[in-house]
């Protein structure tokens, strides 16, 4: 194990990135003029930061520990959430974005009362509520405390957690939506290079692929796994994996915020597609393979958890470490500011603004303010928890599977099948929290053989479904003003062709599906 000590240099190159995050969010703070510039950025973010924000509260200290964790323990096939978020993202920009930017929605709750009730609104606000604070920050929360407990082992787990809270806190409290995005930009950037550098400096002291090929599985080189592999079976990609991707790009409110947020429709579109290219091309090369060298470097670790840090502390010279320290940290930061952000939205439109109409715009912001420092500690006390679990990977996606089906089938069958009314999206609901009360009690038991979780996300999206297609089916029809202007229909698709066509072909988000699509199943090809 390497010595976990930072030197003068690295701790000036850590501060200083702190201060410049800080000193933005506040800055960002003197231009809000209302909950719309708080919360959306003044709808005036354009693709390269939509694309860059999206990757970075995504690619967090969480995925980036948890990847290399699971390269270094199972291979490749992690590598399938992130391949699986391209084709959900290019879903999300042809199918869904556009209902979402012409409704002027804040929230994507807010989107399912306009479609459905606010039962349903009401509901899914709540559950995105925790799911933001309990398994989004909390988990961040406590990837990060991982690494500063390398380095300051006598300090305790939840005191690094409510400093890494606090700090990340201040300038989300202070910024709104801008300062995350703009700060996200800068964050990708460093994670990017921060785990390109590393992961040269492993394969040099590696000296070859070959050593890698040595003591790793042949199994763990390839993406897809067999049907009854126990960490990601091939038809959980399918099921599972894309349930767990849809939820998480096209309805969570932590990362849809920023293409709602976009200038207009198509560069929320061309910054969807961009986040889906980053998505295909780095996390497998960068972040997967460094804990697959880790199997030669370092065989008898202690935590799988801790491949990336111990990566970083022996690899990186002094002054290149603190940078790259930074860039770890600026990850965490990128989902936890997002994560709050996204919660207080959430809280602040769905519920505060329900409540008190009378609310004003400045009234709304600062109300904002305050839920996301409440969330903050909220968080921090829960994330301790986690360490609990045998993995953080398992952690994120098990509770996940659990939770998110029947929102899935909701927006699914929303957009995609006008008969689906209030009535059936209540009864879709009450039915994947009672399958999900059932697979939790009785999974593993004599009464129900233990089932993977993704497989159980599966069984619960399609029991909710079968539950709003009966009830639907038995009530009367929505109103057409239900239906008008939030289900799909073709003539939307051929309007969009005459308005695009007039684009450049690079523009044209159609054409650059297509080329997404042609590099994704190259590198499956490679690597199945």
């Amino acid at each position: 194990m390497p010595d976990f000590t930072i030197n003068i240099i690295d701790w000036v190159i850590i501060f200083l990135y702190f201060a410049f995050i800080i000193w933005r969010g506040i800055g960002y703070a003197k231009k809000h003029e209302n909950a719309e510039d708080y919360f959306l950025a003044g709808r005036s973010l354009t693709w390269p930061l939509i694309g860059l924000s999206l990757y970075a509260s995504n690619i967090s200290s969480s995925s980036l520990i948890g990847m290399a964790a699971s390269g270094y323990e199972t291979g490749f096939s992690v590598f399938s959430y992130e391949w699986m978020a391209a084709v959900v993202l290019i879903i999300f920009a042809i199918f869904f974005l556009p209902f979402y930017l012409r409704s002027k929605i804040y929230t994507l709750p807010e989107f399912l009362e306009k479609r459905f009730d606010s039962r349903s609104r009401y509901y899914f606000s709540a559950l995105t509520v925790l799911t933001n604070i309990g398994v989004d920050t909390a988990a961040t929360l406590y990837a990060g405390s991982l690494v500063v407990q390398l380095i300051f082992p006598s300090v305790e787990l939840w005191q690094t957690i409510l400093i890494l809270a606090v700090l990340s806190g201040l300038y989300t409290i202070a910024g709104g939506l801008k300062a995350v995005v703009y700060t996200d930009a800068i964050q990708a950037v460093l994670l990017i290079l921060g785990s390109v550098l590393l992961t040269i400096l492993a394969f040099v002291k590696i000296g070859s692929w070959e050593a890698v090929k040595a003591v790793t599985p042949a199994q763990h080189f390839h993406i897809i796994q067999p049907y009854n592999d126990s960490f990601l079976p091939w038809p959980g990609v399918f099921t599972g994996v894309f349930l767990l991707g849809f939820y998480f790009w096209a309805t969570n409110q932590f990362i849809v915020q920023r293409a709602l947020g976009a200038k207009n429709l198509r560069h929320g579109q061309w910054g969807s597609l961009f986040a889906g290219f980053l998505k295909v091309s780095t996390p497998l090369f960068i972040m997967i393979v460094p804990g697959l060298m880790a199997r030669v470097l370092y065989p008898d670790i202690e935590k799988a958890n801790y491949v990336f840090p111990v990566l970083m502390f022996d690899l990186l010279p002094r002054g290149l470490l603190g940078l790259v320290l930074a860039g770890l940290i600026a990850a965490m930061m990128s989902s936890i500011d997002s994560a709050l952000n996204s919660a207080s939205t959430l809280v602040t439109m769905d519920f505060i603004k329900k409540l008190r109409p009378q609310t004003t715009s400045v009234q709304l912001m600062w109300t904002g303010r305050v839920v996301t420092f409440i969330f903050m500690i909220a968080a921090a006390a829960w994330a301790p928890q986690i360490d609990k679990f045998p993995t953080l990977w398992q952690y994120l996606q098990s509770a996940l599977s659990y939770i998110v089906p029947p929102i899935a089938a909701l927006f699914f069958l929303g957009v995609f099948w006008k008969r689906a009314n209030a009535d059936g999206a209540l009864a879709g609901i009450v039915m994947g929290i009672a399958s999900a009360a059932f697979f939790l009690s009785f999974s593993g038991s004599k009464v129900l053989p233990a089932i993977h979780f993704l497989y159980v996300a599966a069984i619960i999206f399609g029991m909710s479904c079968l539950a709003v297609f009966a009830v639907s089916l038995l009530t009367p029809p929505p109103p057409e003003n239900k239906v008008r202007d939030f289900t799909w229909q073709r003539k939307i698709y051929d309007r969009e062709t005459k308005e695009i066509n007039r684009l450049p072909f690079a523009w044209n988000y159609r054409y650059l599906s297509v080329l997404l699509i042609a590099f994704l199943t190259l590198i499956l090809l490679l690597f199945w």
